[in-house]
């Protein structure tokens, strides 16, 4: 089967797009429920410490209660659930009240699911497809969540880890020497850079998140990779921050996310870091 797959890449390609349709529709419960289970969590600590007792709540995780809508309560049909035809076939509207359904949900279904051809045309049928696929998906769910609550939750980066170094184990992406630094430099970079600013300013630059998302990164794909990283999720975002300031007047008080640049950055990197380093060395 595996053989089969690789004579015809097109056809793999294609079943990973399918798939990967599927898995961003998955995301985008991720992106939305977990931050708010974690924050139900969070008040359910600070009751325990308070020695009070929370009131018993409808189960909420990533998978019950079932998607509805949030302006009348429509819960959505298998119908209405497929991913991208759905929101197309729809309008972009709910079915029973017409409000209108974000256009980030299929954005994101569809990001994910060229992403994951990409992964598929690169690698074929093998290890580093399932290891590039769960990196991928894993990245996608860090930048939107991110995004919108400014959190890296320590259920995605922490496992994002070790998983790194276990598809290293016998070098699917980087040598376990290499994927063992990189995790140890991603983390130490940033926590660095971290205490330098805050001991400069008073203030804190970023989130605890940040560093265990570069140290992610710097496990799967080895020090050699967090240059290019670094690099470009720097430059991006300091040119989207100053653009957003200049521009749309966003308050420099308020804190933009660095997570999305991180993720970003380690995308290219995966697809284009060695080709991006081999040039840059070629340059002495």
């Amino acid at each position: 089967m595996i053989e089969l797959l690789n004579v015809t890449p097109a056809l793999f390609t294609g079943l990973i797009f399918l798939i990967g349709l599927l898995v961003g529709s998955f995301l985008n419960v991720v992106i939305h429920r977990l931050p708010k289970m974690m924050e139900a969590e969070w008040q359910a600590q600070c009751a325990e410490l308070r020695g009070e007792s929370l009131s018993e709540s409808p189960r909420y995780n990533l998978w019950l209660p079932r998607s509805a809508c949030t302006q009348c309560g429509h819960q959505i049909t298998a119908l209405e659930n497929i991913p991208l035809l759905s929101w197309l076939w729809l309008r972009g509207r709910c079915s029973a009240c017409s409000t209108p359904i974000s256009a980030r949900y299929p954005l994101v279904e569809l990001l994910t699911a060229l992403l994951s051809a990409a992964v598929a045309w690169k690698w074929g049928a093998s290890v580093q497809t399932a290891g590039a696929l769960l990196l991928v998906w894993a990245l996608i769910a860090l930048a939107f969540i991110d995004l919108d609550t400014t959190l890296l939750p320590d259920s995605l980066t922490l496992p994002l880890v070790w998983l790194g170094l276990l598809f290293n184990l016998n070098g699917a992406f980087a040598s376990l020497p290499d994927a063992v630094v990189g995790a140890m430099a991603g983390y130490g970079v940033l926590w660095s850079v971290y205490w330098l600013f805050k001991l400069a300013t008073g203030k804190e630059g970023m989130g605890f998140g940040d560093f265990k998302l570069l140290a992610a990164i710097g496990a799967w794909l080895g020090w050699q990779m967090l240059p290019v990283t670094l690099l470009l999720s720097s430059v991006v975002g300091a040119a989207i921050g100053v653009a957003m300031i200049v521009l749309v007047k966003h308050d420099r008080r308020v804190p933009i996310p660095f997570g999305p640049y991180l993720a970003g950055g380690g995308l290219v990197a995966l697809f284009f870091g060695a080709d991006l380093t081999q040039a840059y060395l070629a340059q002495f």
